[in-house]
């Protein structure tokens, strides 16, 4: 069973560019990705600054994507931060909300996520809090769909030591009260998943009382820790059997939109075939994105791209490494080399302040 596929744009640092957002729509569509959300952690006006309007260049472009997505026939969603909203929902919050609530429906938006992750968590009430908001929200949206994100998404417990303690019987008061309709998100066992067993999501499906929606964190590549690698091999960790288990399996993707496309096209594979082969897989994808030949040298240099990393590539092999793709005239290439160059390095501090 293949679930519904789709692209989450959800990770810090610079987002995409809107060509790299709409020629991503148009092509993954075509490889069963049928949703996009729109959810830049740089986009203020979805997270820290939510209450405010879109300045009438962004709102412009949100509109054109909504568009494009339409014509792509996918699904075009925006995940909307209310950032602390459960610390003091009143009524000039509530106005907010509702300003905001309208203009997504002005510009297209059918799928709705409100997103309470990266917040603190360690507050009385905070399912009471949260399903407030999120019925509240689903009187007034004109989205067709509607998804939440809780402020615990996974069962890792670096999420109690970042965000406060998580509070007893959360997980299970969302799954006991929210409305049925409503979609939840889930990263899997960690906040980025090796893996995504059979048996963890029928046990939070149990919790949940629905379906989990899968946020899933490869291959993005956001963060200090992160950033300085590039994910570019195939899914593994999953098997086309948690199909059965998911209502539908989102993709956070890297910031290089280009060479993203390699593992996403990897994921079709996955739920397609019978006989799974990542390596296959990626040898594929990747000659399908990339070429033939340009595809064997990023294979060829896996170990050092997605493994080694910026911070631990010794300075020759580096100098090499941007000499060879810096005279290659292609998007992957391109991206390679600026990757080389710290182009999408993400500090704590741009994480602090997105």
């Amino acid at each position: 069973m293949t679930p519904e596929l789709g692209t989450i744009e959800g990770f810090y640092g610079l987002p995409w560019t809107v060509e790299e957002r709409a020629a991503n729509i148009a092509f993954l569509a075509g490889h069963g990705y049928g949703f996009y959300l729109y959810a830049p952690k740089a986009d203020t006006f979805l997270r820290r600054h939510w209450a405010e309007p879109h300045p009438t260049e962004m709102a412009d472009d949100l509109a054109r994507l909504a568009a494009q997505c339409r014509d792509a026939g996918v699904r075009f969603g925006v995940g909307l931060s209310p950032y602390e909203l459960y610390l003091n929902f009143d009524a000039q919050a509530r106005e907010a909300l509702a300003a905001k609530l309208a203009f997504l429906d002005d510009i297209g938006c059918v799928d709705l996520a409100i997103l309470f992750d990266d917040m603190r968590g360690d507050i009385e009430g905070l399912a009471d809090k949260q399903i407030e908001i999120v019925d509240w929200i689903a009187s007034r949206t004109g989205a067709s769909r509607l998804i939440t994100c809780p402020s615990y998404y996974t069962d890792d417990p670096v999420l109690d030591r970042v965000f406060g303690q998580r509070p007893p019987g959360y997980l299970e008061a969302l799954g006991t009260r929210l409305d049925p309709a409503v979609e939840i998100m889930w990263t899997g066992p960690r906040v980025c998943s090796k893996e995504l067993p059979v048996d963890h999501l029928a046990r939070t499906a149990e919790t949940l009382r629905r379906k989990p929606f899968i946020w899933d964190n490869y291959p993005v590549n956001d963060g200090q820790r992160m950033s300085p690698f590039l994910h570019l091999r195939a899914f593994t960790g999953r098997t086309r059997e948690i199909g059965a288990e998911i209502s539908a399996h989102g993709v956070n993707p890297a910031s290089q939109a280009m060479l993203s496309r390699i593992p996403m096209l990897t994921l079709e594979m996955l739920y397609r075939d019978t006989a799974y082969d990542p390596d296959a897989a990626f040898r594929s994808a990747a000659e399908k994105i990339a070429g033939p030949a340009l595809a064997q040298m990023i294979e060829e240099d896996l170990a050092a791209l997605q493994d080694t990393g910026l911070d631990a590539l010794p300075e020759k092999e580096m100098a090499a490494l941007r000499s060879r793709y810096a005279a290659i005239d292609h998007p992957c290439a391109r991206e390679i080399a600026l990757w080389l160059d710290g182009h999408w390095r993400i500090t704590d501090e741009i994480v602090q302040t997105q």
